[in-house]
């Protein structure tokens, strides 16, 4: 059933994104450096399939097959004119799950980056970059996407190269960035200055927020620090976070997170600000069935603190802000 994530939202209740796409097509057979978009010509029934389960196990919005689906990263497997044709069978595969389904489900197309550094520490123009977007994200509005999910982002002027060429195209669009090192994203970006890039965007984005990173317990501080230059923007938080931490066990990669830590972990988010909440890396269908039940069973909170997290989530692989750091910032800004 067809529902657009302005409508989801009005309602005011917190609404449950999808999981992993990646790590769950590797348990049914994904190698090792082939491209998951390939999957949409060689196993389209198995996409299908992690769609409908995650639709299954209660979420409001599923994302597209189309993380990589860039001419950027697809060229690294001579695929780059493929993008429009990817993007467009991608959406058109979730758009048939969620057609299908008897309650509405937003079709979410899936923008990651491009992979490429901008000028001038590397060759990609902004010119260049929103015409990359735009070819992807006109595939994922022609298959029956309801918004561009524009997500795991790092750089100021691929998130802006990004909604420009949503707003081009007349796509609803969602930001999201990965703040993994040491609480910012890996080009400097610190999660309160992310509403303030589409200070002077005409078309804002339905909600921004952050996803991936290096756990389930930073991403909550990340949300803590985000939430009020989010309210303040009005823009609605997005908290999408990985399913604990990634280990190697022998030459697989395991994340150390349970269904009952996610499902503290969905609660604590929605406590912290969050509107959306989904999970990231390692997220299973069966870890979301958890965190639709706390969701549905979650009463308003206060925000948590650090201690909180920590005892129910787990340990930091981050160092977290402190009063004194806070305190310097100020200073330096004064």
């Amino acid at each position: 059933m067809r529902v657009s994530l302005g409508e989801l939202l009005a309602t005011g209740r917190i609404i449950l994104a999808d999981g992993a796409t990646a790590t769950n097509y590797f348990a049914s057979g994904l190698a090792s450096g082939e491209p998951p978009e390939f999957w949409l010509d060689s196993h389209p029934e198995r996409v299908a399939d992690l769609h409908r389960r995650f639709v299954d196990a209660g979420a409001d919005i599923i994302l597209t097959n189309t993380f990589g689906c860039n001419r950027h990263r697809l060229k690294l497997h001579n695929a780059q004119a493929r993008t429009h044709e990817l993007a467009k069978r991608a959406a058109e595969i979730a758009r048939g799950v969620v057609d299908a389904s008897a309650r509405p489900v937003v079709v979410a197309g899936s923008v990651g980056p491009t992979g490429e550094l901008f000028e001038p520490l590397g060759a990609l123009t902004s010119d260049e970059a929103v015409d990359t977007f735009k070819e992807q994200i006109q595939g994922l509005k022609d298959g029956g996407a309801d918004v561009a999910w524009i997500e795991t982002m790092s750089a100021i002027e691929e998130v802006q190269a990004a909604a420009q060429a949503a707003v081009a195209v007349g796509l609803p669009y969602t930001v999201t960035c990965s703040f993994d090192t040491a609480g910012r994203t890996m080009m400097g970006l610190k999660p309160d200055g992310l509403a303030a890039l589409f200070a002077d965007f005409e078309v804002k984005p339905i909600a921004i927020g952050a996803n991936c990173g290096v756990g389930a317990s930073d991403i909550l501080v990340t949300a803590l620090e985000m939430s009020p230059s989010a309210d303040a923007a009005h823009l609605p938080m997005i908290s999408k976070g990985n399913c604990g931490i990634p280990r190697f066990v022998g030459t697989e990669i395991k994340y150390s997170g349970t269904p009952e830590l996610m499902s503290h972990y969905a609660d604590l988010a929605a406590d912290a600000g969050a509107r959306i909440v989904g999970g990231c890396c390692g997220t299973s269908p069966e870890h979301l069935a958890l965190m639709r039940q706390a969701i549905d069973k979650h009463v308003a909170g206060t925000r948590p603190t650090l201690e909180t997290i920590v005892a129910e989530v787990g340990p930091l692989t981050n160092k977290p802000p402190s009063d004194a750091d806070s305190s310097r910032r100020r200073s330096r800004r004064g």
